[in-house]
């Protein structure tokens, strides 16, 4: 063949045919494979770690925020208790009569 190792291009078949590949070519990208594989893993293994880590704050928040109610909740009874006391003092049977 005046084309090197492949057929020529030809109309009856549009693809040329693949060579297949030398033993040494598989375990180059058996290789390749199995580095972007650890790769894959470590990133995942990364992502679950930060997964947790934002789950454990979160979490953290939520019981924050449930507090800041359990305060809120308190303070306003407390507010509301108070005036009404002030109210109290302030109302005219409370007040000395004058004459």
């Amino acid at each position: 063949m005046c084309y090197g190792q492949q057929p020529p291009f030809s109309r009856d078949n549009p693809t040329p045919q693949r060579a297949v590949r030398p033993r040494n070519d598989n375990a180059v990208a058996v290789a390749d494979l199995r580095g972007r594989l650890a790769q894959t893993e470590a990133r995942l293994a990364r992502a679950r770690a930060r997964e947790a880590e934002l789950s454990r704050r979160l979490e953290d928040m939520k019981r924050f925020v449930s507090v800041m109610e359990i305060l809120e909740t308190f303070l306003k009874r407390r507010f509301r208790e108070q005036r009404e006391y002030v109210a109290r003092l302030f109302s005219p049977s409370h007040l000395p009569s004058r004459k």
